[in-house]
């Protein structure tokens, strides 16, 4: 950061209690790049699937809202949602279009304490309710996982690809780098997400 502080220590949740205008600079960063474009292809398509297929689940570590933005509807996000802000102290909460207008930091119009977003920061523990209702999707079961642009390092996104090898479900990885469940997956597409989910869309919708 330009403070020489590391950005996971300025965008935690002790930095947050410590020196909020620090934290806000940069989820104010982070924000406004969100807010500033939209989903691409990728997203598309994956919402496009869940009308399709009898049951899909997407799992996702962004905060940027695209997936629902996209039209997708049965969306876990693990880390939460940038366009949420949530009161430190009362029951006050609001959503963003843009963070054009939100002072540095922002402050409850109701009792004036600090606002943060309703996203996971660094340091702090993932929702319990998020937690287990990846779990309720993963006892449900599927036919198919893939691992779609992620380096899965986090354990509870690998979990989703080593259940569904032990368990004989597809997996597939789209991603342009090997990460963490490369050796692991039955099929892996080294490319961008957004083409190699509109190839596989074209393919379905032609019956291929």
């Amino acid at each position: 950061t330009d403070e020489g502080v590391p950005i996971e220590d300025a965008l935690s949740g002790e930095m947050l209690r410590r020196r909020p205008e620090l934290c806000w600079k940069y989820l104010a960063q982070i924000g406004q790049a969100a807010m500033g474009s939209t989903f691409n292809t990728g997203h598309r398509v994956l919402a496009e699937m869940e009308d399709h297929f009898a049951h899909t689940c997407v799992l996702t570590q962004n905060i940027d809202g695209y997936h629902r933005a996209a039209g997708s509807r049965n969306v876990i996000e693990i880390h939460g949602n940038m366009h949420s802000l949530l009161c430190t102290q009362c029951p006050f909460e609001e959503s963003l279009d843009t963070m054009d207008k939100v002072s540095i930091p922002p402050l409850c119009p109701e009792c004036g304490a600090v606002l943060r977003p309703d996203v996971v920061l660094f340091g702090e523990m993932l929702p319990a309710e998020k937690i287990e209702r990846l779990y309720a999707e993963l006892d449900a079961g599927f036919d198919a996982v893939f691992a779609i642009g992620t380096t899965a390092v986090f354990p509870y996104i690998m979990q989703p690809v080593l259940l569904g090898k032990e368990l004989g479900w597809m997996t597939v990885e789209i991603n342009p780098a090997e990460s963490r469940v490369s050796h692991v997956v039955d099929l892996r597409l080294p490319l961008r997400a957004a083409v190699a989910l509109e190839a596989i869309w074209e393919r379905v919708g032609s019956g291929d």
